[in-house]
Formats: C-alpha cells, sequence, structure tokens
C-alpha cells in the first residue's frame, strides 16, 4: 500500500496546483473585463463540477486498489489457512486411520484368540457349576431320605455348610457312633448333624458359637426341629490367645490372635467326631488352627476332625500345621464342593 502511495503523492499536487488555476481563471479574466460576471460564476462553478468529478474519480481508483489489494491479502490469508487447515485434517485422518487400525488389529486378535478362550472358560465354568449343582442336589437328596428329616430343613450351601460335606460327617457318624461331637461353629449344619445322631441311635453334639445372638437363632432352630436332648447350643465369644508368626508367600505375618473361650471346652471328655467350621474367616489368619491343640487331647483314639472349606488357601495352611505339629495324624482329602480335609490317628 506504500509503494501506492508514493505515485499518486505528485498526482495530488499536480492535481490541486492544476485545479486552482483553473478555478482563478475566470476571476482573472473577469478582472481584466474579458468576461462578465455571469460568465466568470458559470465558469467556477464548472471548475468545481469538474474537480469533484475528478476527485471522485480518483477516490474511484483508490478504493479499487484498496479492495484490490484487500481481495489478494485475504485470498492469500484464506489459502494458507486453508492449506493449515488441509494438513491439520490429513494429520488428523492418518491418525484416526492408524487408530482404527490398531483398533482393528485388537478386534482381530479379540476374535481369533480371546473370545474363543472365554468362551471355552465360561463353558466350563458353567459345566463346573452345572456339575457342583447337581452333586449337592444328589447329596441334599440322599441325606433327607437317609437321615429322615422334617419336612421343612433348613438350607446348606453359602454360608452353611454344603451338603457334600455334611455327607462325610454323617458316615463318619454312622461308622463311629460317638458319643459326644463338637463342632466349631452353629446353625443348619447343627440340626442335621442332630438327625445323624438321633438315627444312630446315641450321643449328643455340642456346637460352640462366638456370636450371641446367632447362638440363640441357632437354638431356636435346634428347638423347632425336636431335637434339644442332643444338640447343646454354647456361647463361647472370642477371647485373646497368644498370636504366632508363620511365612506366608514369602512374608513374615502374625496368626488370629482370638479363639472360642476355651472354657466352653472344660467338661468335655471322650469327643469322638469334632467339624471345625469357625471362626469366620475375617477373624485373622489361621483363625481355625486352635482347634486341634485344644481339643485334641479331649479326644478319643479313633477321633475324626473334619476341617471345611479346606479348598481355600488359608485352611490349607491350617491343615499343614496340624500335620507337622502332630505327626500321629494321617489326613485324607474328600472332594466337596467347598474343600474337606479329614485327620484321624494312624492306625485307627
Amino acid at each position: 500500500m506504500r509503494p501506492l502511495r508514493n505515485r499518486l503523492g505528485p498526482l495530488l499536487v499536480v492535481g490541486t496546483v492544476f485545479g486552482a488555476l483553473v478555478l482563478c481563471l475566470p476571476s482573472v479574466l473577469g478582472l481584466w473585463g474579458l468576461l462578465d460576471g455571469v460568465d466568470v460564476l458559470t465558469l467556477t462553478f464548472l471548475g468545481l463540477l469538474g474537480a469533484a468529478v475528478a476527485l471522485l474519480a480518483l477516490g474511484t481508483l483508490l478504493l479499487q486498489r484498496r479492495v484490490g489489494h484487500l481481495s489478494k491479502s485475504v485470498g492469500t490469508a484464506m489459502e494458507t489457512h486453508s492449506r493449515r487447515v488441509t494438513e491439520v485434517l490429513g494429520g488428523d485422518r492418518l491418525e484416526t486411520a492408524r487408530a482404527l487400525e490398531g483398533v482393528q488389529e485388537r478386534l482381530s486378535d479379540l476374535r481369533e484368540r480371546a473370545l474363543p478362550r472365554m468362551s471355552g472358560e465360561i463353558r466350563h465354568a458353567i459345566a463346573a457349576q452345572g456339575r457342583d449343582d447337581y452333586e449337592q442336589q444328589v447329596a441334599w437328596t440322599e441325606l433327607r431320605e437317609y437321615l429322615d428329616t422334617a419336612a421343612f430343613m433348613p438350607p446348606l450351601r453359602g454360608w452353611a455348610a454344603s451338603p457334600d460335606v455334611l455327607r462325610v460327617l454323617v458316615r463318619h457318624i454312622d461308622r463311629l457312633r460317638p458319643t459326644l461331637v463338637v463342632e466349631c461353629g452353629s446353625g443348619a449344619s447343627s440340626v442335621w448333624l442332630g438327625y445323624a445322631l438321633r438315627r444312630a441311635g446315641g450321643g449328643r453334639l455340642v456346637a460352640v458359637e462366638h456370636d450371641a445372638r446367632y447362638a440363640d437363632l441357632s437354638r431356636e432352630l435346634v428347638t423347632a426341629h425336636g431335637l434339644d436332648d442332643i444338640v447343646e447350643i454354647r456361647h463361647a465369644p472370642l477371647t485373646e490367645i497368644p498370636a504366632t508368626t508363620v511365612t506366608v508367600d514369602g512374608r513374615e505375618r502374625s496368626t488370629a490372635d482370638l479363639w472360642y473361650d476355651t472354657a466352653v471346652f472344660a467338661d468335655l471328655e471322650g469327643i469322638g467326631l469334632v467339624f471345625v467350621d469357625g471362626p469366620p474367616k475375617a477373624t485373622g489368619l489361621q483363625a481355625r488352627y486352635p482347634a486341634v491343640p485344644v481339643l485334641l487331647p479331649r479326644c478319643t483314639e479313633d477321633v475324626v476332625i473334619v476341617l471345611d472349606d479346606a479348598a481355600r488357601p488359608d485352611e490349607r495352611a491350617v491343615g499343614e500345621r496340624w500335620m507337622a505339629e502332630h505327626p500321629e495324624l494321617h489326613r485324607t482329602e474328600e472332594t466337596a464342593e467347598k474343600g474337606a480335609h479329614v485327620f484321624s490317628r494312624k492306625g485307627s
């Protein structure tokens, strides 16, 4: 724009001088008497009109030049912006295309490998669950028919013992005919074991429960089935015991420092069967370990100790400690939903 001003500057000066001469010329001629007043005014008006037309033409020319320069600048800017936008969009499309290729590869891998594997695992899990459900139904039916129970029995599985582990316990009750059975924990299993002792022709069950409210509920359940003469529910709150240090996964850890108040066992002798299904796991590491050190001295020579939930690593570790500290014990692993380990003295 600056070069344009440089070129038009001289022209504007020349035009201004020439216009001034044209405007002054009629007045000079009038003073000399060559023109009358009307002619002077007419020529002056025409001069002014011509100057206005010239200025207008010049302004139009300048405006055209400005508009042209602005259009060129806008076109250049638009072209630059368009090129940048195109480059950015092109880059985004390239990144998007690469990302889509990655997604397609993952989907392909998912279809070819992950989905078949997951499908196989799901089918296996469903089949295993189906087998477990079937086995528990069979065990439940066998227990109902064999023990001749009441029509409405407390449910098993979940928090309660599963039918298959109760079937193991009933089998040993029939074989041993124990006069005394001790259960660590109480609930539905206490009722089923009461029926088993009644069918065996004698014996009694002492179930210890750390939760006072749950102990009351278990007593009500026992009474509802008319087993008060066979089953006794004792409240045994958890009390402090010395904790020990064990190695778990290469780390030193402290075991649970709570177990049933041992005073609840003071009058119990000649225990022929022990069912270890408590305290709950939340009590601490290897919470069920004290059962054997505390109860084994009060047991018969042919005692059988059944540890429930033996599929869990914590209970397996408890069993390993029992075996290491009491070499006279022999262990048998029973097939059960939650795992069941049966301990007895060797030779018995």
